[in-house]
């Protein structure tokens, strides 16, 4: 850009936003706490742009390439309010420095309003050079694949916008096929303080900085990512928290809690020679073989000790009168349920129905797949309400004669049942929102992998729960390996050909797994990885395992190792894993609905006035804040602390006070 033209721009931007600039010393602006994102289409802004929709910080999007686009100009990004003069973004996000060509008057424009109003801008991937207070990469730089590449939070980066990291960022390489990132690294020059840099020979260069020039300042990213990747996920915070100053709407947590299903039940057993699971209507020739899998006393030992060396609660689902049942056909004792009850404190406990039956349409298993019986009018025959609220209140009871404390406004069904069911089930059964209101039931869960969104039940709404890809019909790591390969090997491998079947939702593998070494060498890194992705990304709803796989091998352990060790080199102390209660999830899937909708709707006003900043969202609507260490809520007479410490920020949901239609904040000076 022709600096000469640029402060002419300026120059005219200040005068028609801000009389003059005594004014301006003496009337505060107005900063509306939204960002502008001018998006080109590419991953980069993509995943900027996701950061900011899935943390809840409000944000205009421009398409670039938009033939009816606004032109940004002072008019669009700023004006006056009660006298007050109004920036109307709070931080600005380019494809890279200069989207808009040499000369442009729209990067006048928005260059002039950012020194006008202390503005910041980042440059979601541009490339190395003087233009962006970089080196040329010929120049002690390097440009290229970075795929593995091993860098590190810069001291000023540690001191600044990334301190929740513990220090070192990584770069994916999943596979040795496929090239995943692409970047430049260069020398910093005056006026660029880097905040992440790689070695580069002898000594280092930087892929992430801050460049103040001309009143300005510009985050500088020279690598290219998408929103899944985990160097921008362990980055997204602090992209955010840079860019707005460390004041915005939205708020962030890095969420992970486990369900075990089927707890006191055994587990129906794979049969590796017939390829399916005895017991199963679906297993062809599985009458007579049938096996299963079920923890043992020292299962139940080693489940505690885990917890307590990995500071890290499990939640157990529990089928109360299923294990009465085993225990009856086994002896009439039971060694299994007497260490978990004498353990009960150690874990959270949840409503699994008292014996897992099937709760939704009365099924036809005659028949693969299976389909609802139907009366003689064509109605579909469903479980009864007395039914299911007989499962749901039979298993509470045993849970209290146990001297189990649970939630009762929490369950789980067995496989979800009485929750719809494509293709056969459409709908709920019409009986099962009674029953949950029989039993006090507020919160569902439901499958992720079928229904990703939070509904309501009655008066009861879903958490939607992530699978784990570790089988419930398996207790040894050889029996995983075997039944993975069954699924994603093609028929040339000896699997089932349903990833060939199916291209378009499934892989194949390049070859079969080695049934015994495949599970931990493959696919636990692989779990593990898609589980950490959940994590990072802002994501509160619960995983779901089964209790067969903290059985015989324990096959869960070595994933559940593996993101917590990971997470814990990846970010300090003062981001830790919130791992909470499935009604914890419920309420804050609500909040998020409640506040999309505001946003959505235009109806959240939000700015910054100096050091104090007011919300007004719709009556009843909760509104996600974050602001700096030090910041007071104010009250009708004083003021309180705000919100909670999370990743060297406080934040939480928030509302007016008594007597009071806003939000009012007072920052610290």
């Amino acid at each position: 850009m022709n600096r000469a033209a640029a402060m002419m721009v300026a120059a005219v931007l200040v005068s028609v936003a801000v009389p003059a600039a005594t004014a301006q010393a003496a009337t505060a602006p107005r900063i509306d706490l939204k960002v502008l994102v001018v998006d080109d289409g590419g991953s980069s802004v993509g995943a900027i742009t996701a950061e900011l929709r899935d943390t809840g910080v409000p944000y205009t999007r421009i398409e670039l390439g938009s033939a009816s686009r606004p032109v940004i100009n002072a008019a669009f990004l700023s004006d006056t309010v009660d006298g007050r003069p109004r920036a109307k973004y709070q931080g600005v996000v380019l494809p890279n420095e200069n989207p808009f060509g040499e000369g442009s008057a729209e990067m006048a424009a928005l260059g002039a309003y950012e020194t006008a109003y202390g503005i910041r801008q980042v440059d979601a991937y541009t490339w190395a050079h003087p233009g962006v207070g970089l080196e040329y990469t010929d120049n002690g730089g390097y440009s290229g694949q970075l795929d593995g590449t091993r860098a590190a939070v810069t001291a000023a980066g540690k001191a600044g916008p990334f301190a929740y990291l513990g220090g070192q960022v990584t770069f994916e390489d999943n596979s040795a096929l496929v090239p995943e990132s692409y970047g430049f690294m260069g020398k910093p020059r005056a006026g660029y303080t880097s905040y992440l840099d790689a070695p580069v020979g002898s000594g280092r260069a930087s892929l992430v900085g801050e460049y103040a020039h001309d009143g300005r300042s510009e985050l500088v990213v020279t690598f290219g990512y998408n929103q899944h990747q985990q160097q921008f996920r362990l980055l997204a915070r602090g992209i955010v928290e840079w860019l707005t100053q460390g004041v915005h709407l939205g708020q962030s947590r890095n969420y992970f809690a486990v369900h075990v299903d089927d707890v006191f039940a055994p587990d129906a057993r794979w049969n590796k020679e017939l390829n399916c699971t005895p017991g199963d209507y679906a297993c062809a020739g599985g009458e007579g073989k049938e096996s299963t899998i079920r923890m043992t006393a020292a299962d139940a030992v080693y489940a505690a000790q885990w917890q307590t060396s990995k500071n890290f609660k499990l939640d157990m689902l529990f089928n109360g009168g299923a294990g009465e049942e085993w225990k009856t056909e086994n002896g009439g004792t039971d060694a299994l349920t007497a260490q978990l009850v004498a353990d009960r404190a150690k874990y959270r406990w949840m409503n699994h129905t008292y014996t897992h039956p099937f709760l939704g349409c009365v099924q036809d298993t005659s028949t693969v797949p299976w389909s609802c019986v139907k009366d003689a009018s064509g109605a579909v025959k469903y479980m009864s309400r007395a039914e299911i609220s007989a499962q749901i209140r039979d298993n509470n009871n045993w849970a209290a004669s146990k001297g189990i404390a649970i939630d009762r406004t929490e369950i789980v069904t067995g496989e979800h049942s009485g929750l719809r069911t494509n293709p056969q089930q459409p709908q709920d059964n019409p009986n099962l929102a009674g029953a949950f209101a029989d039993n006090g039931v507020k919160w569902a869960g439901s499958d992720n992998s079928r229904e990703p969104a939070q509904r309501a039940v009655g008066a009861a709404l879903t958490v939607p729960r992530h699978p784990m890809n570790v089988y419930y019909n398996t207790g040894t790591n050889a029996e995983m390996a075997d039944e993975y390969n069954w699924i994603y090997a093609g028929r040339a491998d000896g699997g089932s050909g349903i990833c060939e079947d199916n291209p378009a939702t499934s892989t194949c593998l390049p070859a079969a797994l080695d049934v015994n070494t495949g599970y931990l060498d493959y696919i636990v890194p692989q779990e593990a990885r898609t589980a950490l992705r959940h994590v990072l990304a802002n994501d509160p709803r619960p995983h779901y395992v089964h209790q067969s796989n903290l059985a015989e091998d324990r096959t869960l352990y070595p994933v559940l190792n593996q993101v917590l060790d990971t997470y814990r080199t990846l970010y300090a102390p003062s981001a830790p894993i919130v791992n909470q209660s499935m009604k914890d999830t419920g309420v804050e899937l609500g909040r998020r609905a409640a506040w999309d909708s505001a946003l959505a709707a235009g109806k959240v006003t939000a700015y910054r006035i100096g050091t104090t900043v007011t919300v007004k969202a719709p009556a009843g609507v909760l509104a996600p804040v974050t602001a700096p260490t030090g910041t007071k809520k104010q009250l009708l007479l004083g003021t309180t602390d705000f919100g909670t410490a999370y990743a060297g920020t406080r934040s939480t949901w928030s509302g007016p006070e008594l007597l009071q239609n806003a939000v009012t904040l007072r920052l610290p000076s």
